[in-house]
């Protein structure tokens, strides 16, 4: 296999979607008519299909492109997957919605896709270049996305707090990048690695890499670089809500597994305490702060806070088991936040969105099969057993036990005990309150599946856990081996 042959296999789900969405631009200038996005949709979605089955298409080994500056292993194989799956499930999700809010427009797959090849691109990255360019095609794509609905003052508040604080995190990113690459003359994660091997870790490589996980703690909203999340979920659009904390949140905790410990090994202590204190602090506000909210979206803005703060508590451990549990964590909460706005989204009156808390009120008496699978969700998500929630915080707290952090561990037990208030607050509204005026019926069969697939998903996980546990088993040997 000639280098170029190598190169294009190893970006070739990145290359056809760049190709569907060049075409799909070309093809939504040239409609003439109001239903272009709902067929462009349909497209992006073949094109996600198609991307994934090149994915999976080398089930084993490892291959590397552009002089090793982005890899194709089983890890980026898994979080690829679930990119694609959070997504096609974005897309799913915005049927019918868009039309309604005399939003729709047919650059919105356009800018879905572009987002997912630079999440695809960050996942394979190992090289400091490689991420920054993968991370930066991915945000510009997402600042346009926040603010879709021109109309909305808060839409457009969305997109520019997104846009001017994602931009000082770029460049926090990249001052630390080069830091490193200063002090190591290089940028590539196995080069790094072996520099700091066989040097150790200057002062000045020590910053660079504090720079660097800033940047990153950023991306996936850890405290204390969380502070853009509760306003940008709420401005958003809620389909575009639900893709900020589906994919994105799984290519930027990839990233951050793979550009932490396999060009850093050799200086776990520099970085794991930042991590540990990240994860802590996260856990904890995710935990409080969510407490007092009225709108369900910032609620579950300060939720994903918290629940990346449980995934970087995988990181912290260091291990093959944390890494594991990481991925087990992200594939059970992209299932889970699908499931969950697609509640949400079902949530209007007379065609018109509500968002708050107590228009749930007495769900249970007006829709009990809408109410039955909120509560599932929001009781797989506090971590209850046996859904599996509970399974994905199990084996990240057991990661970090094993790997001696057993302050952080129980923090996050304590922290995963305050937050089951507000999920179930929103059950006692749901079952135990009057009924507010009940929502509209017609949740379309898009909605209706996503919430019957993830219910499934979340109550069964138990019975059928052995292959995904067995995969992400697999995956994180590539990272830890």
């Amino acid at each position: 296999m000639t280098a170029l042959q190598q190169n294009l296999t190893v970006l070739l789900p990145e290359l056809i979607l760049v190709v569907a969405g060049m075409v799909l631009l070309l093809a939504g200038a040239m409609q003439k008519n109001d239903r272009a996005m709902r067929t462009l949709s349909f497209l992006a979605g073949v094109a996600m299909g198609v991307a994934a089955y090149f994915v999976v298409m080398p089930l084993t080994g490892e291959t590397r492109a552009f002089g090793g500056a982005f890899t194709a292993d089983s890890f980026a194989r898994f979080a690829k997957i679930l990119i694609l799956l959070g997504s096609s499930m974005t897309i799913v999700l915005s049927q019918g919605l868009f039309e309604r809010e005399n939003i729709a427009r047919f650059e919105f797959p356009v800018l879905v896709i572009f987002a997912t090849v630079g999440m695809l691109l960050m996942v394979s990255a190992s090289s400091f270049l490689a991420l920054y360019m993968g991370l930066e095609l991915h945000s510009l794509a997402f600042y346009v996305l926040a603010a879709f609905n021109r109309e909305s003052a808060r839409s457009s508040e969305a997109g520019l707090k997104y846009f001017v604080l994602s931009a000082l995190s770029s460049g926090i990113l990249l001052y630390g990048i080069s830091l490193i690459y200063g002090f190591t003359g290089t940028t590539g994660f196995a080069q790094v690695a072996s520099v700091v091997k066989e040097s150790g870790a200057p002062i000045g490589l020590i910053f660079g890499l504090v720079f660097l996980i800033a940047g990153l703690a950023f991306k996936v909203a850890a405290v204390p670089f969380h502070m853009w999340t509760p306003d940008v979920y709420e401005g958003s659009p809620t389909p575009i809500t639900a893709f900020f904390s589906m994919a994105p949140k799984v290519a930027a905790m990839a990233l951050f597994l793979r550009a932490v410990i396999v060009p850093f090994p050799h200086a776990v202590h520099e970085w794991q305490q930042v991590i540990i204190t990240a994860s802590v602090l996260s856990m904890i506000l995710g935990s409080v702060a969510a407490i007092g909210q009225a709108n369900i979206k910032r609620l579950m803005a300060y939720s994903t806070i918290g629940h990346m703060g449980y995934t970087l508590l995988g990181l912290a451990a260091n291990s093959m088991a944390g890494v594991e549990g990481v991925l087990i964590y992200l594939t059970i909460y992209v299932v889970t936040n699908a499931g969950i706005f697609a509640c949400i989204l079902a949530m209007k009156r007379n065609g018109q969105m509500v968002e708050t808390i107590s228009d749930l009120s007495g769900l249970a008496r007006t829709q009990p099969r809408l109410a039955l699978a909120f509560a599932i969700f929001l009781f797989s998500l506090a971590g209850v057993p046996p859904l599996a929630g509970f399974f994905g915080k199990f084996y990240v707290f057991l990661a970090a036990i094993e790997a001696h952090l057993i302050w952080p561990a129980v923090i996050g037990v304590l922290a995963s005990v305050i937050g089951c208030y507000y999920y179930l607050r929103i059950v006692k509204v749901m079952y135990f309150d009057e009924p507010a005026p009940a929502f509209d019926r017609d949740l379309g069969i898009s909605l209706g599946a996503t919430m019957a697939g993830a219910s499934i998903f979340s109550v069964f996980f138990i019975v059928g856990a052995a292959p995904l546990l067995a995969l992400a088993e697999y995956s994180a040997k590539a990272l830890v081996p």
